[in-house]
């Protein structure tokens, strides 16, 4: 299927590793040039690098997760030029008991997850609106429906990001630019590889040991019983990113193995 993406430019937040350098990739495999973002400048530069394909990849580095950052990043990217696609998957993640989360901590994760995607949607679907058409993605969770207890600040925010994306779908109907959020199951990225490796040096097994035993003990509801690879994400939001998915705005896509147990 050809997916419409060739001359068009996105801006992938929180790129250089993980869901966000997978989603860049299959932008650029498509034809689209895409702005690969991260707070480092030379760790930026070096992700696009690594990313090549029939489109481009363009660094443009800046911390996403506060307003004055946001605002130098929106300087640098006007050398882009108009923006099409904007995939805001820049976001952090803490296990941490509730009863230990600070105020410091829940404002911090919203400022994150949450602020970073209305700053850039604020600013840049305007002028997606302005030319008829536009893409606007929100990398939220699974975690949006089944809150994990050991990291409900974590979870809020991603709810939060729902609320955003369907009021602001609301907001631009009927203008050709869609809105929508892309929600991950547990993924095989360099944070959760961290994680899982401290679980098993607390518990004195090897990290593919507890790999295997996380889904069992941790998350039975998974259907698929295994993470996610950052490339099936990937492909979800690709589709939605594109031309041919102009009908569906204003909703949640599931890329989570079967774990939330609704139909909705």
């Amino acid at each position: 299927m050809d997916l419409q993406l060739m001359g068009k430019t996105a801006v992938v937040t929180g790129s250089t590793s993980g869901i966000g350098q997978a989603i860049a990739q299959a932008l650029v495999n498509e034809g689209a040039t895409v702005v690969v973002n991260g707070r480092d400048a030379d760790r930026t530069k070096e992700a696009a690098n690594s990313i090549q394909g029939s489109g481009k990849a363009v660094p443009v580095h800046g911390d996403v997760g506060s307003a004055a950052g946001v605002a130098e990043f929106l300087e640098r990217l006007t050398a882009v030029g108009d923006v099409d696609i904007l995939v805001n998957n820049a976001g952090i993640f803490q296990p941490m008991p509730f009863f230990e989360i600070p105020d410091e901590e829940w404002s911090r994760f919203f400022e994150i997850n949450v602020m970073s995607g209305i700053r850039l949607s604020r600013a840049l679907a305007p002028g997606m609106q302005q030319r008829g058409w536009g893409r606007i993605l929100f990398i939220s969770s699974e975690s949006a429906f089944s809150i994990p207890d050991e990291m409900v600040h974590y979870g809020m925010t991603k709810t939060a990001q729902l609320s955003v994306m369907r009021g602001l779908a609301k907001t631009l109907r009927g203008t050709g630019v869609s809105v929508n959020a892309v929600l991950p199951g547990p993924t095989w990225t360099e944070g959760v590889a961290e994680y899982v490796g401290k679980l098993a040096e607390q518990e004195g097994m090897s990290e593919e040991e507890m790999r295997k035993q996380f889904f069992p003990r941790f998350r039975p509801q998974s259907l698929i019983e295994r993470f996610i690879e950052p490339t099936e994400v990937a492909s979800m939001v690709t589709y939605l990113a594109s031309p041919v998915s102009a009908a569906t705005t204003g909703s949640a896509h599931r890329v989570e193995g079967g774990m939330v147990d609704d139909l909705g």
